[in-house]
């Protein structure tokens, strides 16, 4: 699925009209593509400012209104009210579509930039809005507009794979899924929610630890997103990467990553991208690219900062966990638990 130059035009601008749909609200006319480009700051001005205005309405907020149960699943009110997801169940894929998808805490943002890079690089053509839109963040005016917007649509979800509409299994959209090992995402997950206003303060670490373990946390069990997707290993649609992997080998999952989405890159292109998306590289420019919440998104980004949180005990139910859930899975292999978690 190699996107042509004036599909990644078209993607950049529905990307941007997007952000502006979500920043003026419900009735806003797009405009046309004519002078795009320069609304480019604007856009990411107005969406940083978004931002915030959610932020300072979640600070007004009880700690127990912030999350609500969708389908057995927890959700963040604000960002993803039940009329988001009511509309999804609906919404229409395309086959030229490119989703990526991970877990909460698993590399997302890090992933956004590099996916953006590789897809710079291929095309000529620079994209500037910085991330792609959650799905579920769109109320049902942004999903009629999302129908109309051209191809390639590049979007984004932390949702199960058994939530994510199915018309993307049916167009056979393709799917980048990245995971991190449980331990350094849960430890990841408890300062976001801690500096993150939209979700509920962790009133301790050992709380979260549990809330965590029984999958009692925002888009649900790590487990059983591990377990969906180990079953969709194979599909030649969806291709799974490791946090771990692109911290050891980041040119390597560029060059994988371009090759899934049927990009050429030189290699002169994938070692530049790989140089310009080290995570320090990514967190020295988050104020650029996610404004005030640059410093919530990306954090440390290190592999094994869960021994400066978990007890042994702790520690040791998590093996078993994995044991229990993912010992013998591909994805389980993949994820290296004896080196990153032992």
């Amino acid at each position: 699925m190699l996107l042509s130059h004036t599909h990644t035009v078209k993607a950049q601008f529905m990307e941007i009209q997007l952000h502006k749909q979500m920043d003026q609200g419900p009735g806003t006319q797009a405009e046309g593509a004519t002078g795009a480009s320069g609304q480019d700051a604007s856009m990411n001005s107005t969406l940083e400012a978004r931002i915030q205005s959610r932020m300072e309405k979640a600070k007004k907020m009880k700690e127990e209104e912030k999350l609500y149960r969708y389908n057995g699943v927890l959700y963040p009110a604000i960002m993803s009210p039940e009329e988001n997801l009511k509309a999804l169940e609906t919404v229409e894929a395309r086959p030229d579509d490119i989703m990526l998808v991970a877990y909460p805490k698993c590399g997302f943002n890090w992933t956004v930039a590099v996916l953006r890079k590789i897809t710079s690089a291929a095309t000529g053509v620079k994209a500037e809005s910085k991330m792609p839109p959650l799905i579920e963040f769109f109320g049902p005016e942004m999903l009629q507009f999302l129908q109309k917007a051209p191809s390639p649509r590049l979007l984004g979800t932390h949702m199960h794979p058994d939530n994510i509409p199915a018309s993307f299994y049916q167009k056979k959209t393709k799917m980048l899924v990245v995971f991190r090992n449980p331990k350094d995402t849960m430890v990841s997950f408890y300062h976001f929610s801690n500096k993150n206003p939209v979700l509920p303060t962790a009133e301790s670490w050992d709380r979260f630890y549990a809330d965590f373990m029984s999958g009692e946390v925002p888009w649900g069990s790590y487990f059983d997103h591990a377990l969906a997707w180990e079953k969709r290993i194979h599909d030649p649609n969806v291709m799974i990467i490791t946090f771990e992997e692109l911290k050891q080998d980041l040119s390597g999952g560029v060059q994988r990553v371009a090759d899934f989405l049927g990009l050429s890159l030189t290699d002169d292109q994938v070692r530049t991208i790989a140089e310009e998306s080290t995570f320090n590289a990514m967190k020295e420019g988050a104020k650029d690219s996610h404004g005030q919440m640059g410093s919530v998104f990306f954090r440390r980004g290190e592999v094994g900062d869960w021994r400066n949180h978990f007890s042994q005990a702790q520690s040791e139910q998590m093996d078993a966990a994995f044991k229990k859930h993912l010992e013998g899975t591909r994805l389980g292999a993949r994820l290296k638990y004896d080196v990153y978690c032992k």
